[in-house]
C-alpha cells in the first residue's frame, strides 16, 4: 500500500447504513478513528434520519437524501466547532442513523389479572392481550432520552418498558370508560381508541409515535366464563316449565320404543312424565306469581304418592296422576297392592278412596272381534 494509499484510508468519504434486520431502531456508523473528510457523501434513506453528535451533544439532523458535507448544511456542528470562516480540514463527529419505519406487531399483554368494578357483576379480574405498532417522530429526542450513545439499539431495549405502559395506563383507562364487561368483546374499536388515547402522550415524552393499538381478545377467569355459559344456557331454554314437559314427553317416547321394558316400562313412563310436567310447571309459576308480584304465596300442599307391589319387588312412589296412566296401560288394577306413608301395611288399592277415581275413568275391555 501506497504512503498515499494509507493517507487516504484513514478519512471517510462516505456515509451510508442499509439496514439489514427488522429490529434496528438506532444505528452508529463506525468511524472508530477515522476522521470524516470536508466534503464527504452522505446519503440518508428513505425511513431514516442521521443525527451528527459531537462529544455527547446532539448537533445537525439530516433527513432522507443525499448531501455533501459542508461547513453550510452543518450550521450547529460548525458552531460547536467554532468554524466561524469556513473549514475544509478532516473532522471527528459520532453518526448515528435512526430508523424511522414502523415497528410492527409489537406484543403486549397482562402477566397477572387485573381488577376491576363492573356494574352487573361488581369486582371481577380480567386478562387482555394484542399488539400495537410505533415509529420514531423525534430522533434527537429519543437518542437523548432512551438509546443514548448505544451503537445498535434494538427494539427489545425499549419494548419491556413499552409494554408496561399499554398493560397500566391502558387498563386504567379501561377502568375509567365503565364499559360494562360483557360489552368489551362488542367494542373493542372503541375501547383500543380509548387506549390509545390514555397512552399515546407518554410514548411522545420519549420521540415516539403510537401508529396503532389493537386488542385481540379480553378473557375472564374460567369458572366465571363457565358461569356465563350456564347463564347463556338458561337463557337459550327460556320457559323452563315448557322445557321440562318437551323433555318427558320425549322420555315417555323413548320408553314406549324400548323393546326390553314392554307395556310397563311406557306406562311408568307417561305416569313419571304426567307427574314432572305437573309438579314442574306449578313450581315453575308459583316462582313466576311470587317474583313478579312480591307477595308470600303458600307452597302446594303435598302430592299424594304411592308405592306399589309389581311381582313382589317394590316400585315408585307414584303420583295419582302416574298411576292413572299405568291403569290405561293394564299396568295397575284395584287388585294391586299399594303403600303410602301412614298406612300399617299394603292394601288393595280399591280399598283407597283416593284411587277410587282411578278405576273409574278406566274404560272397559272393547269387545271381541
Amino acid at each position: 500500500m501506497g504512503l498515499w494509499d494509507k493517507i487516504k484510508g484513514e478519512f471517510i468519504d462516505i456515509i451510508d447504513w442499509t439496514d439489514s434486520s427488522n429490529d434496528t431502531i438506532i444505528y452508529k456508523f463506525p468511524r472508530f478513528q477515522n476522521e470524516i473528510k470536508m466534503g464527504a457523501k452522505l446519503t440518508v434513506r428513505e425511513s431514516q434520519i442521521a443525527v451528527f453528535m459531537n462529544e455527547g451533544q446532539i448537533a445537525d439532523v439530516f433527513q432522507p437524501g443525499m448531501y455533501t458535507l459542508s461547513t453550510q448544511n452543518m450550521p450547529i456542528l460548525s458552531t460547536l466547532k467554532g468554524w466561524k470562516f469556513g473549514f475544509n480540514s478532516p473532522f471527528k463527529a459520532d453518526v448515528f442513523f435512526v430508523s424511522t419505519r414502523q415497528f410492527t406487531n409489537q406484543k403486549w399483554g397482562t402477566k397477572n389479572p387485573i381488577m376491576l368494578r363492573d356494574a352487573e357483576f361488581g369486582p371481577i379480574r380480567l386478562r387482555a392481550f394484542g399488539s400495537y405498532a410505533f415509529k420514531i417522530s423525534d430522533a434527537a429526542l429519543f437518542l437523548k432520552e432512551i438509546s443514548g450513545t448505544d451503537s445498535e439499539f434494538k427494539i427489545d431495549e425499549v419494548n419491556e418498558q413499552l409494554r408496561n405502559i399499554a398493560v397500566s395506563r391502558g387498563m386504567d383507562a379501561l377502568a375509567e370508560s365503565r364499559i360494562p364487561v360483557l360489552d368489551l368483546s362488542a367494542n373493542t374499536d372503541e375501547v383500543s381508541k380509548i387506549i390509545t388515547d390514555k397512552i399515546k402522550p407518554e410514548f411522545s415524552e420519549i420521540g415516539l409515535n403510537l401508529t396503532k393499538f389493537l386488542i385481540e381478545n379480553i378473557s375472564l377467569p374460567p369458572e366465571v366464563e363457565e358461569a356465563l355459559d350456564k347463564r347463556s344456557s338458561m337463557g337459550i331454554i327460556g320457559n323452563l316449565g315448557a322445557y321440562t314437559q318437551f323433555q318427558a314427553a320425549n322420555a315417555m317416547q323413548d320408553a314406549a320404543n324400548n323393546p326390553a321394558g314392554g307395556m310397563m316400562g311406557a306406562g311408568l313412563g307417561a305416569g313419571m312424565g304426567m307427574g314432572m310436567m305437573g309438579q314442574m310447571g306449578n313450581a315453575f309459576q308459583n316462582q313466576q306469581f311470587n317474583g313478579n308480584t312480591g307477595t308470600n304465596v303458600p307452597p302446594p300442599p303435598p302430592v299424594t304418592q304411592f308405592f306399589v307391589a309389581v311381582n313382589g319387588a317394590q316400585t315408585g312412589p307414584f303420583t295419582i296422576q302416574q298411576l292413572q296412566a299405568m291403569a290405561v296401560s293394564g299396568q295397575f288394577n284395584k287388585h294391586s297392592l299399594v303403600w303410602k306413608q301412614g298406612m300399617a301395611g299394603w292394601l288393595a288399592a280399591e280399598t283407597q278412596a283416593e284411587l277410587a277415581q282411578i278405576f273409574n275413568a278406566v274404560p272397559p275391555p272393547p269387545p271381541l272381534g
